[in-house]
């Protein structure tokens, strides 16, 4: 098994993959692509990788796979034996999947107002924040009533999937496009928990949770 992740350091959705393999214990090599300033992501060579342009990239021997919602199904359904991170059963796979849309959705708004504030991208930031404020209240309200019904993850499981994964980077990072999280308890109680499962790892502007309260 050789896997190597056509990775930048600063970007989100590659770090959702570095997060999983973490989680799930899976070797990796990674090929830094600089996507900023070089845009090296739109040259020849590598858009014969992905004629998209687009990062993450991952190659599994001789696979090679784009779209970092796709990569988190694939690594989960093939190295995670538990079968818990990308669930089989029809009704928590739609939920997985729909969180994996929504996953999107954060990164056309969210990450877009970072890529405008931090990467001198050309997008409206005053419409990429009203639309992360609308994401989030959504999150923050779902996330609420599932801890009144029980519920710690995005899903009906009783422990994280593959949609925590997907959403989880470019929430964390949302201070950077200017977008506070502050008036979401729910949705930062549960960021908290996804830094404290076994194998996490951090990247710039992502930290460890701190210690956990006491009752």
């Amino acid at each position: 098994m050789t896997i190597t992740l056509y990775d930048f350091e600063l970007s989100g959705n590659c770090y959702k993959l570095r997060l999983l393999m973490s989680i799930l214990g899976v070797p990796y090599d990674i090929v830094p692509v600089d996507f900023f300033p070089g845009r090296e992501h739109k040259s020849d060579a590598f858009l014969r990788l992905n004629p998209f342009g687009q990062l993450p990239v991952l190659r599994d021997d001789d696979l090679t796979l784009s779209d970092s919602g796709a990569i988190l199904a694939y690594l989960a359904r093939k190295y995670d034996a538990s079968g818990r991170w990308f669930p089989e059963a029809p009704d928590i796979l739609a939920q997985v999947l729909r969180w994996h849309a929504v996953a999107d959705d954060i990164t056309s708004t969210a990450s877009a107002a970072r890529l405008a504030l931090s990467f001198d991208y050309p997008f409206d930031v005053a419409a990429c924040q009203k639309g992360a404020h609308r994401i989030f209240r959504l999150i923050d309200e779902h996330l609420w009533f599932g801890e009144k019904a029980g519920r710690d993850w995005l899903c009906a499981p009783d422990h994280p999937t593959t949609a925590d994964i997907a959403c989880f980077p470019y929430i964390m990072l949302s201070e950077e496009g200017g977008i506070s999280r502050q008036d979401y308890p729910a949705l930062r109680r549960w960021t908290d928990r996804v830094r404290r499962i076994p194998g996490f790892v951090v990247m710039s502007g992502i930290f460890p949770a701190g210690p956990a309260k006491q009752d």
